[in-house]
């Protein structure tokens, strides 16, 4: 990694038709830490993390990922980088039909050639890593909101990643699940020693869990920093005065859909 940093965009530029949506971002991510991208609707936030699993490319600019220029790589390359990445859909985006059990043991089958039995005991590791030790056996229209949020977590790190993308992890869930993520969010950041970045506009959330914190307006860099460093700038405080909201999203700007990214 260069400069220990695992991800990175330099002067990303990204429009849908004529909508600019990031324009000329910079942004340094740290390995090994939390970094949480800020920002209201429309001001790039899922973008981001789509440029970086290869899901968007940039229109001008450079997109790093592990000390890799992504920016033009070919599909087929994406095909083992993504390995590196674990990713929490908003929504959780679990395979109904599947039972957690198939759900988590999902990427370890698309990208390993384990037996059943190292396959079994990894995906109960994982349940049991977020609180749900013994539901193998459910499938997710058995699960609450915070449950399936969970199971989304354990399916992440399946394949020990490297990176683990969050987007939007507290959608939809009340503020005690809320908070219920956030302590999980921290101490997977610990286990693991992962690099970890969470798309939010959730502010508890966001200073429960960050090292650093990236504020987005417009789909520029607003502020970025140490957590306490943001939490005391100018930018922020707009933020919070709804004055940075950003615009409504461009076509294929919002969030993930259930089958339109990795699964590991």
């Amino acid at each position: 990694m260069e400069n220990g940093l695992a991800l990175e965009f330099r002067g990303v530029r990204k429009s849908f038709g004529e909508k600019p949506v990031l324009r000329g971002l910079d942004l340094e991510i740290p390995s090994g830490a939390t970094t949480t991208i800020l920002g209201g609707s429309g001001s790039g936030k899922s973008v981001c993390l789509k440029h970086l699993i290869g899901l968007l490319r940039a229109d001008a600019g450079q997109v790093f990922v592990l000390g890799r220029d992504v920016t033009r790589l070919p599909e087929a390359d994406w095909v083992s980088l993504r390995r590196s990445f674990g990713m929490v859909f908003q929504g959780a985006a679990l395979f109904d039909s599947l039972s957690v059990y198939e759900n988590v043991a999902y990427p370890i089958r698309e990208h390993m050639d384990w037996p059943e039995e190292r396959v079994r005991e990894r995906v109960r590791r994982c349940l049991e890593g977020v609180g749900l030790a013994g539901i193998e056996a459910l499938f997710p229209a058995e699960l609450s909101g915070g449950m399936k949020k969970r199971v989304a977590v354990a399916r992440a790190i399946a394949l020990e990643p490297r990176i683990v993308l969050y987007d939007e992890p507290t959608t939809g869930l009340d503020p005690a699940n809320s908070r219920r993520i956030g302590r999980l969010i921290a101490t997977l950041q610990r286990q693991l020693a992962a690099t970890s970045v969470v798309v939010t506009h959730d502010i508890e959330l966001c200073f429960a869990v960050s090292d650093r914190v990236a504020l987005l307006r417009d789909g520029r860099l607003a502020a970025e920093g140490r957590a306490e460093e943001v939490r005391a700038h100018a930018e922020l405080r707009r933020f919070l005065e709804g004055e940075g909201g950003g615009e409504p999203p461009a076509p294929g700007a919002g969030a993930f859909a259930a089958e339109g990214g990795t699964h590991g």
